[in-house]
């Protein structure tokens, strides 16, 4: 069995302050191996890594069906380099690193919860609200900037032609606001039409972020941390611990070593399992499965997807010519172990156009062009 990583399903961005073990984090994420010194600066062209996204469900189906070919959907990791105070005028390269992360998707901000003497900190004292409290204020900033000089521009362009940019104005303008009180943008706030507008600003501030606490071992036996845990609740978000350099040591191992620890450490999962969860969450995104000949596929697409875009992902001929799609829930699948013990237990179903995918779904779709 040939397994590889197809469609993409999303970015992520990883931000923090220098020394706060964002390249060992990258590398426990992706089982690569960057530069991830205890100094400021190392990372200083973005780290890059793409990972299969583990799925018990596509192994489980591999299991019963045997296909010669498995492709799993893939995350991309962008690794960029800290951010201190002053990164929005350069300083430390900053504007430079920011830039790495417009296009992303969401973003992971890595908060060092660990003492060492080994790795200093930036700022001499562990204090992860505070460090939070810095790297965003630099993001904020950096957007303001943006988008105040958009606002200006569109503003003497609406002085020649009243009707020229009104409601890009009116967008910048709200942003504006928001940035100015020193918080990000909440895209549920807009409807889907000025979404659309919002996102070509391409502002950080509108990614979805989550964080992610970098323990030491000492810190694993003590979980939950309780201020950290307020404090991201106050924001809306969601917290993940991962103790990077165990993690990444575990890497190495074989996988029953790595079992062997994780069970002595108490882990349940590994790091990479707890971001991708996360991430679908805050992203909102669903898999669904085709199984094309002797290839077996795992493809992502946005919650509440119609059936017929959801033919439209794998290809745009599959959305033009679509006609039905006969769909199997994977666990259906595996409990009646093939589609036609599914079709005689009545687990499978024929869907139109407006059908709305749900998470785990098998697609068989019906076509003609």
């Amino acid at each position: 069995m040939e397994l590889k990583g197809g469609d993409m399903s999303w970015s992520c961005g990883i931000i923090g302050l220098p020394n706060s073990g964002k390249s060992t984090i990258f590398n426990a994420l992706t089982a690569l191996t960057v530069p991830c010194q205890s100094y400021p600066f190392c990372t200083i062209e973005p780290n890059v890594g793409i990972v299969a996204v583990p799925d018990d469900r596509l192994a489980r189906l591999s299991e019963t069906l045997k296909p010669e070919k498995v492709t799993s959907t893939t995350i991309e990791f962008i690794d960029v380099a800290g951010l201190i105070k002053g990164a929005h005028k350069g300083e430390g390269l900053g504007n430079r690193f920011l830039s790495h992360i417009r296009n992303v998707d969401a973003i992971a901000h890595v908060i060092r919860c660990f003492e060492t003497e080994n790795v200093p900190h930036v700022y001499a004292e562990i204090d992860p609200k505070r460090d939070v409290e810095i790297v965003e204020t630099e993001i904020i900033i950096s957007d303001l900037e943006i988008v105040e000089e958009r606002l200006a521009k569109l503003e003497r362009l609406a002085k020649v032609s009243k009707e020229k940019g009104v409601k890009e104005i009116e967008l910048l303008a709200r942003i504006k606001s928001t940035l100015e009180q020193g918080s990000f943008i909440a895209m549920d706030y807009f409807d889907h039409t000025d979404a659309e507008i919002v996102r070509t600003f391409n502002l950080i501030t509108t990614k979805p972020i989550f964080y992610v606490a970098n323990i030491d071992e000492e810190t694993l036996e003590k979980l939950p941390i309780s201020d950290l845990e307020e404090f991201v609740r106050s924001k809306n978000s969601r917290l993940v611990y991962i103790c990077g350099k165990l993690e990444h040591d575990l890497i190495n191992l074989s996988p029953h070593e790595r079992t062997s620890y994780m069970d002595l450490y108490g882990i349940t999962e590994m790091s990479i399992e707890s971001v991708i969860k996360v991430g679908y969450e805050i992203l909102g995104l669903i898999t669904f499965y085709t199984i094309v000949g002797k290839e077996m596929r795992a493809w992502t697409i946005p919650r509440n997807t119609t059936c017929v875009k959801a033919a439209g992902k794998i290809h745009t001929d599959m959305e033009r010519g679509f006609i039905r799609a006969e769909v199997i829930n994977a666990d259906d699948f595996v409990r009646y172990g093939s589609e036609q013990a599914a079709r005689e237990h009545g687990a499978l179903r024929v869907e139109g156009k407006e059908y709305i995918v749900k998470d785990g779904d098998i697609l068989h779709i019906r076509f003609n062009v």
